[in-house]
């Protein structure tokens, strides 16, 4: 598939996005959708494949040999089946087979958007020459994908590096997933502003109280805003040395809507780090911004299905 082009599609809880990709990684067509997240799983499909039907109608579908699917998880490559956690009417959902209906009967790779992060990142991103990477998106979710030994560990299900759901807080509070004290309660934009609002902050206008908001408000030095973004970053600092530790990595790729504070994020998870990555083989970490924004899960879809996967 050097000339032939993939198609790939990112699925979230907040956007369901598709492009076809050339063999450099460039989008040459590009939609997106919102996610009916909260809606029954037909809904959730029919905002699925209306995606792949406009791609199916564009100009270069007919150079099209397959489909990189990056989705929200956890997911069963093997079976083809998703079950996001942001996203409760897809459980055991069997979106591969979807996806290849709504295609033409293409072949389909599937991977988490977090493993897809890692690969976008490591093809044409922040990770580019770096051979022991994890990705992480911080975003309405917590995910990631490593790159060992330069090469994309998705693992046998294409869970691999799912960072999100890491126990950070042994008594904390119970995550949808199942488990306690999870990095994604702690460290999304979501719970972010959540705590930050349990904890007495209100907007300055009394509008927009989103994560985003919250991080001007600590440049703006408002205590209870950098508390909270205080208290993500040591999260995040905690599941990051665990996972140093564990693999081994010279390199951490932070993207995502919450990584959008820069310093006001960046700032207290360099200190937080140093507390927790205490052997001297973790000690120096680089912690790098993503390059490629919101564009990252498809390219790394892209990059997944014209590679295949390692396990």
């Amino acid at each position: 598939m050097t000339t032939d082009l993939v198609a790939a599609i990112d699925i979230g809880g907040t956007k369901i996005a598709g492009a076809l990709l050339d063999a450099e990684g460039t989008l040459l067509e590009r939609v997106q959708v919102p996610t009916p997240a909260r809606e029954r799983a037909e809904h959730v499909l029919a905002a699925v494949v209306e995606v792949v039907h406009r791609l199916t109608a564009s100009a270069g579908w007919a150079r099209v040999r397959a489909v990189g699917i990056g989705s929200a998880g956890p997911v069963d490559a093997q079976t083809g089946t998703v079950s996001p956690v942001n996203i409760p009417g897809w459980r055991d959902y069997p979106l591969v087979e979807a996806v290849r209906a709504a295609a033409g009967g293409l072949p389909v790779t599937l991977i988490g958007d977090g493993a897809a992060i890692a690969a976008g990142e490591h093809w044409r991103g922040a990770a580019r020459g770096r051979d022991n990477v994890l990705c992480m998106v911080v975003s309405t979710g917590v995910g990631g994908g490593l790159v060992l030994d330069g090469r994309l560990r998705a693992g046998p299900s294409g869970n691999a590096g799912h960072i999100g759901h890491i126990s950070v807080e042994l008594d904390g509070e119970r995550c949808p997933c199942g488990g306690r004290g999870c990095v994604e309660g702690i460290a999304s934009g979501t719970a972010i502003a959540r705590w930050a609002r349990e904890n007495g902050w209100r907007p300055a206008d009394g509008g927009d109280s989103s994560a985003a908001a919250l991080a001007d408000a600590a440049r703006a030095g408002d205590q209870t805003a950098l508390a909270a973004y205080r208290r993500s970053a040591r999260a995040l600092a905690a599941a990051v040395a665990a996972t140093a530790t564990l693999v081994e990595l010279d390199t951490v790729v932070i993207g995502g809507g919450v990584a959008q504070a820069g310093q006001v994020l960046f700032a207290p998870l360099t200190e937080a780090l140093a507390d927790y990555a205490a052997l001297p083989y973790v000690r120096h970490l680089e912690i790098r911004p993503a390059e490629l924004g919101t564009d990252a899960g498809l390219v790394g879809a892209a990059a997944a299905c014209r590679a295949g996967v390692a396990g």
